[in-house]
């Protein structure tokens, strides 16, 4: 069996963390610098993380996920946002590729043109559906990185989004994907896996 598809065996949902397994911001850098080579409609990145370690904040966030235990646990809460204005930065992101040469002046001018025209064209509900979806899609590699680093995660929605927008003073550029608590699961608070359906039931191939 190879490293991957052991990694996605063993990569759960943890329901319950060991207290006291604080993680360093190195360890978090090591997951963050596998999550950045990700996938991203247009490489516009539109992902951003919000990592919380303080005690007191984590509580608040605790309250706020209607006192949910593991995220008093956990060793990080970290929230997923979606960056609905992320076509806006196009210009710089694709700024690079012009000055090596990648893309000539005419390309360049295209690429932007092209990727911004469709987000405003396609308006606010499109906008906020690709933070989310792209967020999602960052989210997924993060707990797969996290796993692979020996952390275990868990994606949370049930949490009030506004109240968590007011305690960590997230503006409304920003939409919260979801919620992940990571920490060291308490092995022995874990249920069984949950029913997988058969492939059958949720592939169709035409």
């Amino acid at each position: 069996m190879s490293d991957f598809v052991q990694l996605l065996k063993d990569r759960r949902s943890a329901s319950n963390f060991l207290p006291d397994h604080p993680i360093l911001e190195d360890e978090l850098n090591d997951i963050f610098e596998l999550v950045k080579l990700g996938p991203s409609a247009f490489n516009l990145q539109h992902t951003k993380y919000l990592v919380v370690t303080d005690p007191e904040i984590k509580e608040e966030i605790r309250n706020a996920a209607y006192g949910q235990y593991k995220v008093h646990t956990a060793s990080a809460v970290i929230l997923v946002l979606g960056d609905k204005e992320a076509y806006k930065k196009a210009p710089e992101i694709n700024e690079g590729l012009l000055m090596l040469g990648i893309l000539n002046k005419q390309e360049y001018d295209f690429t932007v043109k092209d990727t911004v025209d469709l987000y405003e064209t396609r308006g606010p509900t499109f906008q906020r559906d690709e933070a989310i979806r792209n967020a999602s899609l960052s989210a997924m590699l993060f707990m797969l990185a996290a796993k692979q680093q020996g952390w275990d995660t868990c994606p949370m929605i049930g949490f009030d989004s506004d109240r968590v927008k007011e305690i960590l003073n997230i503006n409304d550029q920003y939409e919260i994907a979801l919620m992940i608590t990571l920490g060291k699961e308490k092995i022995e608070s874990r249920k069984p896996r949950g029913y997988r359906k058969p492939v059958s039931e949720f592939v169709t191939i035409i």
